[in-house]
């Protein structure tokens, strides 16, 4: 199975390093010296990472037979991606790889089906679980634990506790007049 594991930034410097932008858990095993990485596209790989380190907390590759900015500039936006057994997680259990969260369905914490994950969006600080619901739209709900407090993955499912107006807009503009009324009454004497 291929999981997306970075995504290659800008250049960084004139001898051929980048930036990445980290998608995995375990940098120091998907992204050490030496591994092979498949791209997308396809045609700018695979990539053997040659060296790698951190500056200014962010990790900068060099990646075998790029050795000049120009080099590292072509490789700009291209996605990395490793090989991985179906059946390895990660050693964390509050972590997931995408294709454990793909499909799972989302209820919420009193137990009313929301609908089912399609798709991962991984942004810089959090991830989004993006949902497709019965109706056919979809809802995108961070994925952070105050939001989704449970992922049961025997039960395949994962269990949500959305804030006001996160599925409903109704919901937030209901919230939004109670905070307003309560504003206008202001304190009492």
């Amino acid at each position: 199975m291929q999981l997306v594991v970075a995504r290659i930034g800008r250049a960084h410097g004139i001898k051929g390093e980048v930036t990445v932008e980290v998608r995995t858990d375990e940098p120091e095993l998907r992204l050490a010296p030496g591994a092979v990485l498949a791209t997308e596209p396809a045609s700018a790989g695979p990539l053997t990472i040659e060296t790698g380190r951190v500056h200014s907390g962010r990790l900068l590759l060099r990646f075998e037979g790029v050795r000049d900015r120009t080099g590292a500039e072509a490789l700009r936006n291209i996605l990395l991606i490793a090989e991985v057994d179906p059946e390895e997680v990660p050693e964390d259990p509050e972590e997931f790889y995408d294709h454990q969260l793909i499909d799972l369905d989302v209820v919420t914490v009193d137990g009313t089906e929301v609908g089912r994950i399609s798709e991962i969006s991984h942004l810089p600080y959090h991830d989004l679980l993006i949902v497709r619901r019965p109706d056919g739209s979809e809802a995108m709900i961070p994925f952070v634990s105050e939001v989704v407090p449970e992922i049961d993955l025997e039960a395949q499912r994962a269990v949500i506790d959305p804030p006001p107006g996160l599925l409903d807009e109704a919901e937030a503009e209901i919230a939004s007049s109670r905070e307003d009324a309560s504003r206008d009454e202001g304190p009492s004497s």
